[in-house]
């Protein structure tokens, strides 16, 4: 997978405000990462493509909690070993269907 283009897919269409590229959001550095994007409640829906989205829930709960940042605001899909496209198509349906 091209994650440079899947980025740059979401980001051409405007489907969403920006787009951002961690390469761990699961390490301390993501919770880190976490916490500053979503401290100032400035974000009305954080769409996150990685790995499965109930494990997402339970790695993010503490970064979320500390920065008092509403969990349900939080949408999540598994682009785990799909190639540029299906993983295109998994945000892009994700995004329509939340």
């Amino acid at each position: 997978m091209n994650v440079f283009e899947v980025l740059n897919a979401i980001r051409r269409e405007n489907l969403v405000d920006f787009v951002a590229l961690h390469p761990q959001l699961c390490a301390d550095d993501g919770d880190t990462y976490l916490k500053t994007l979503t401290k100032d409640d400035q974000i009305e829906k954080l769409y996150v493509a990685g790995c499965d989205p109930a494990m997402q829930k339970k790695m993010y709960r503490d970064a979320f909690e500390t920065s008092n940042f509403d969990r349900s605001k939080h949408v999540g899909v598994d682009i785990r070993n799909m190639t540029t496209e299906q993983a295109i198509e998994a945000i892009k349906n994700m995004i329509k269907n939340s």
